[in-house]
């Protein structure tokens, strides 16, 4: 399995184990998709560059 596909698949288990655990589902989604986001977003342009490189590398491009 691929490095993007463990991570898919991690963020689907944290979204169920909080579906579960009672939290509204518009905060899980704000969790699941915010913190990737927010992730991102805290690089600095270089690391987002080398980022989109490695990316596209990876992709075969």
């Amino acid at each position: 399995m691929s490095v993007q596909g463990k991570i898919a698949l991690g963020g689907v288990g944290v979204g169920l184990l909080l579906l579960v655990l009672g939290v509204p589902l518009w905060a899980v989604l704000l969790i699941v998709v915010g913190v990737p986001v927010v992730a991102y977003l805290s690089l600095d342009p270089a690391q987002r560059r080398r980022l989109k490189r490695v990316s596209r590398k990876e992709l075969g491009r």
